[in-house]
């Protein structure tokens, strides 16, 4: 007669990748003393781990290996607009008045050797009411390999320009290059209790070459609570996307007419945070103090 399997125990400092990996192999293990050693027992489970780590790798919303913000609260008419890869020198201040002549406010998630050459632009971002999020420092297409070390070097670098420049200890918010997850990030992440944010809504503007069309496919699938990604740089040096100008204005446009408010992933995730003012009333106000 069959053994039934035991529950496994796991440690509770173990973040949410090493448990799923331990997990595995106790079903993969339990499978065949069950059943014996056989190319079905051990074959079922070994594949199943197989599409569900490719899952939590490879799919930007999965949270299998790390929890992982897709959409947030659903209760209030409020969707959050990202920016990866910038700040850009050329495109962000342009996206920002964009922002700021549409009251909205958005998060972007900046590449520490960007934010770092940029700084103004970013120091500006923040007086209007904007969020900065951590998007590694270098960007690298790579990077999914790095040991957990690895990570943390690139995550720690720009995490904490970033809190230099918000006078915050908090980290912020962090977004993998590409969106993978891999164990070795998952570590990185889990060490350092970070808020890991993707998207529910990918606005393809890094593909399209038509604004019509991309504003067209985020506004046409928005629905309270969701996470749009878009881009106001670009992860190669000298490289520039300013599609998101012309693109921009009519995705504000679009969400204005449906009644949604675009916010901070922070607003949108339901944290309680101070305060910030709207764009204009801080452009207002700065000029105040120039004056």
């Amino acid at each position: 007669m069959a053994r039934p399997l035991r529950r496994l125990d796991l440690p509770l400092n173990l973040c949410r990748a090493d448990r799923f990996l331990l997990a595995s192999a106790a079903v993969t293990a339990g499978s065949a003393a069950a059943f014996g050693p056989s190319a079905l027992s051990l074959g079922i489970p070994l594949g199943a781990w197989a599409l569900l780590l490719t899952d939590g790798v490879f799919r930007p919303d999965s949270s299998i290996l790390y929890p992982t913000l897709v959409r947030g609260r659903t209760d209030r008419r409020q969707v959050a607009l990202t920016f990866d890869d910038g700040p850009d020198p050329e495109v962000t201040p342009a996206v920002l008045d964009i922002l700021a002549e549409h009251q909205a406010r958005a998060t972007f998630f900046v590449i520490g050797r960007y934010l770092e050459k940029h700084r103004a632009v970013a120091e500006r971002l923040l007086r209007e009411g904007h969020e900065l999020g951590n998007h590694s420092w270098h960007h690298s297409h790579f990077q999914n390999f790095y040991s957990a070390a690895g990570h943390g070097v690139e995550i720690d670098r720009c995490g904490e320009l970033i809190k230099s420049m918000t006078n915050s200890q908090l980290e912020p918010w962090y977004r993998p290059p590409v969106g993978l997850k891999s164990p070795a990030m998952a570590r990185a992440a889990h060490k350092r209790n970070l808020n890991v944010a993707a998207w529910s809504i990918h606005s393809r503007d890094t593909f399209a070459r038509d604004p019509h069309k991309v504003a067209n496919g985020v506004v046409g699938r928005i629905r309270p609570g969701d996470i749009v990604l878009l881009h106001d740089g670009h992860e190669r040096d000298q490289r520039h996307r300013p599609l998101i100008l012309q693109a921009l204005p009519l995705i504000l446009k679009g969400l204005r007419e449906r009644g949604f408010e675009s916010v901070t992933v922070s607003e949108v995730s339901g944290e309680t945070l101070p305060a910030t003012p709207t764009p204009n009333a801080a452009r207002l106000a700065a000029d105040d103090a120039r004056s």
